[in-house]
């Protein structure tokens, strides 16, 4: 896909991953759409790209629908043309120290709203015959993570949602990719209420998973792992899970 000259709706576009993908779509043409909660880290980001914040509380039940509407008449007559479901939260602990709000608001933001904005822009993408959607997930929706359940179910669910969107999408001119980071240095870790305290895997800079998604969009790929090996235990856990739990056990 040839970005330049499209426009991009970004969702968690004030910091992390989504302020790193503004940058690097900007560089490469793009009149960025950023979503978020924080209204002064929006326009800033928003300034530094040539782009337009626009404030969205995507955990509300109508927020999808708000912000798919403002962005549409943002992005004037020929529409959206690339939809970047980036934004998402964490929360990390034992299960039952989980409250029903806060699981009602992890799966309101990290899947219902990813869904609603896909089925609310999408059909102006089909009905153009351009246009691509990206889904940032996590390496622990394809693996699970111990005392990440409730995240780990909202990013395989993205997941599967995204491979049956592509196959219902093939030959109408939309494309579907899903970006699969490890462990990225982004504030997330701050705000799930758990640091990030292992050596290894290092966490990798917000940069190199926003490059890599701009690469998925104009290469047309349907999965891509931010760093290339985990691919390696997203295999294993599928392939050998048995095996894959094991190690988990030992290894964390």
């Amino acid at each position: 896909m040839q970005l330049s000259g499209t426009v991009a709706l970004v969702t968690g576009g004030s910091s992390g991953i989504g302020a790193a993908t503004a940058r690097a779509l900007a560089t490469a043409g793009v009149r960025p759409l950023l979503a978020g909660r924080d209204p002064g880290r929006l326009q800033a980001v928003a300034r530094e790209t040539g782009g337009l914040a626009l404030a969205a509380d995507l955990a509300t039940a109508d927020g999808p629908a708000v912000l798919a509407e403002a962005a549409t008449q943002a992005a004037g007559p020929d529409g959206i043309d690339v939809l970047i479901n980036n934004a998402g939260i964490g929360w990390a602990g034992p299960i039952e120290q989980m409250t029903a709000e806060q699981a009602a608001n992890l799966i309101a933001v990290d899947l219902t709203a990813p869904i609603q904005l896909t089925r609310l822009l999408v059909p102006g993408m089909a009905a153009r015959g351009h246009g691509h959607v990206v889904f940032v997930s996590s390496i622990a929706g394809a693996t699970g993570v111990r005392g990440e359940a409730v995240y780990s179910a909202a990013k395989a669910g993205l997941g599967c949602f995204a491979e049956s969107l592509a196959s219902e999408l093939a030959g109408r001119g939309v494309g579907v990719s899903v970006i699969v980071p490890g462990v990225i240095d982004t504030p997330f870790f701050e705000h799930r209420g758990r640091p990030y305290d292992r050596r290894r895997p290092a966490p990798l800079p917000a940069q190199r998973v926003a490059h890599a998604l701009v690469r998925a969009i104009e290469r047309e790929q349907g999965m891509v792992f931010v760093p290339r090996w985990m691919r390696l235990p997203a295999w294993l856990h599928g392939a050998l899970p048995g095996t894959y739990r094991r190690l988990a056990g030992r290894f964390g």
